[in-house]
């Protein structure tokens, strides 16, 4: 059995089996489609490099949506 992976999104510990591109992690974690941008270790990734740019072991991901009211 392998061991998961730790990385932080939007403050919460989360765990993944394995290293993977931001696109792909947006669908694991149930990002809302509504989402604006994403950092990784207080890196803005431009949208067109979410299936280049890897999460791994400790990275830091932030995810900002956004929300409605008034």
């Amino acid at each position: 059995m392998s061991r998961m992976i730790d990385i932080t999104v939007n403050g919460r510990p989360t765990q993944i089996d394995r290293p993977m591109p931001i696109d792909e992690l947006l669908v694991t974690v149930e990002v809302p489609k509504n989402y604006l941008a994403v950092e990784v270790n207080e890196d803005v990734v431009p949208r067109e490099e979410y299936g280049a740019t890897i999460v791994a072991e400790g990275d830091r991901v932030e995810v900002v949506t956004l929300v409605g009211g008034g």
